[in-house]
């Protein structure tokens, strides 16, 4: 998942390229190192044989700059596409945001194709990752070659769920760009509505569902179904409204009754000090009420912080 570190004000993001071998995977890092300017990159580090074959894995950090007071970067990966390296494919999709899939558009490659992809399903499964909630965009890449599949076919095989897809030639940086622009804004769009929910903690203080009972007083802040207006509002009523009667019938009491006399100074044995009239105690909340008035007060300050910072990540990346 995204991480958003408030005490050091860094938003942190990864996205994995995955895909057969020598699919373009390594040529997309490349390509966007070469073209982003050197103060906004981190230096490419890419562990690979004399046949350009990687052997563990690329990284390359992206730093957007500063949004809204955060450092804001975007961690690029590729895995390596051999079988035989699975297990490091499988460590560097743990904590990944978004997965970028590099197929090889050529139809003798088809086959590797599906292979790589089932691969990946499995190792997403494997490490706990949902395969419905994963942001995942598709490339069809090398489509400058001759003999290459159709869009339709590729579609048919590889993307049945009907996945964002672009068409691509990693060489030539034909719509390098416009992927990496896709699966970010996806995993910025997924971040942007988890992040609208109130933390766990708050969340419970605030959607407690106890009952409490008719007349008991009125209702605490951030306690009982918050959604439930009409409940509260005629709870309220009805707990306001108990008093008013009881003093209306002790009044009433009080009328009727004949006062007794007040008893002589002389007949006493001792002296009795007349206490002196009562006074209502101030109304006090409960600690859970000011604990829930104190949860709501932090989850919109820490939501309307949020919506203004991926405001301005919406409006860095569409901009450009």
């Amino acid at each position: 998942m995204v991480t958003i570190n408030y005490a050091f004000r860094e938003i942190s993001c990864k996205i994995v390229y995955y895909g057969p071998g020598l699919s373009g995977k390594t040529t997309n890092l490349q390509y966007v190192h070469g073209r982003v300017p050197a103060k906004s990159r981190g230096d490419l580090i890419s562990l690979a044989t004399e046949a350009d074959r990687t052997l563990y894995f690329d990284f390359l950090p992206i730093h957007v700059g500063d949004i809204a007071g955060f450092a804001t970067k975007f961690q690029l990966y590729t895995v390596p596409g051999q079988v035989f390296y699975n297990a490091t494919r499988k460590l560097v999709l743990r904590g990944v945001d978004g997965i970028v899939f590099v197929a090889d558009s050529q139809a003798a490659k088809m086959d590797e194709n599906i292979e790589s992809l089932s691969n990946m399903y499995e190792n997403l499964k494997e490490n706990g990752i949902d395969l419905n909630e994963i942001p995942i965009v598709l490339q069809y890449n090398k489509r400058d070659l001759p003999e290459v599949s159709s869009i339709e076919e590729l579609q048919e095989t590889l993307n049945p769920d009907g996945r964002p897809y672009v068409e691509a030639s990693a060489v030539n940086g034909t719509g390098v760009f416009d992927t990496l622009k896709r699966i970010t804004k996806l995993v910025l769009e997924q971040t942007k509505e988890r992040t609208a929910m109130p933390p766990a903690g708050e969340t419970t203080a605030m959607n407690s569902s106890e009952p409490v009972p008719v007349g008991s007083g009125p209702i605490p802040v951030g306690s009982g179904p918050v959604a439930n207006r009409s409940f509260a509002a005629e709870h309220t009523a009805t707990a306001v409204a108990e008093p008013e009667v009881q003093r209306q019938t002790n009044a009433t009491k009080t009328q009727n009754q004949a006062p007794s006399p007040a008893p002589s100074p002389v007949q006493s044995d001792s002296f009795e000090q007349s206490e002196p009239p009562s006074v209502p105690a101030p109304v006090q909340r409960s600690a859970s009420s000011t604990a829930g008035v104190h949860a709501a007060q932090r989850s919109l300050r820490v939501r309307h912080r949020q919506r203004s910072l991926w405001s301005r990540l919406f409006g860095w990346l569409f901009g450009r």
